[in-house]
């Protein structure tokens, strides 16, 4: 019982860590057609958003995974999703299958904010770097 209490909260932290992993990754591998696709989106200074949206997304999500500083990573990504889930995902400009889809997205992402939330409320747990680091009386935050 008392390992699964401390393997859940990590196994949680990478679960949701995966999908921004995942999509800087495929930002970085994607450059151009990302950049196209956020200039079609009226965004300035593209290249600029574009690298602090892999910063952000890669960043973030390795500090939750190896909760290294979590919440600082909870936080990044969530100012990063705020936004991105509002001007990407705006299902209510779409009509059809379309906004369909879109309204998915934008609800899979107030999801991923819902976990982001938990861990800037109770810390990444046990089984991470932060919590070792307060078990040695340094607060991580």
């Amino acid at each position: 019982m008392e390992q699964r209490k401390n393997s859940l909260p990590l196994l949680g932290r990478i679960l949701l860590a995966l999908p921004f992993f995942f999509s800087g990754l495929n930002k970085i591998f994607a450059w151009k057609q990302t950049a196209g696709y956020m200039a079609a989106k009226g965004f300035p200074l593209v290249p600029l958003f574009l690298l602090g949206a892999i910063v952000l997304e890669i960043g973030g999500s390795l500090c939750l995974i190896f909760g290294f500083r979590a919440k600082l990573g909870a936080a990044a990504l969530l100012i990063f999703l705020i936004p991105a889930t509002l001007i990407f995902h705006n299902f209510w400009a779409f009509g059809g299958a379309e906004r369909q889809g879109q309204m998915i997205n934008f609800m899979k992402n107030i999801s991923l904010m819902g976990g982001l939330l938990f861990v800037l409320a109770f810390g990444p747990g046990p089984l991470s770097f932060d919590e070792r680091k307060s078990e040695k009386g340094q607060n991580l935050g």
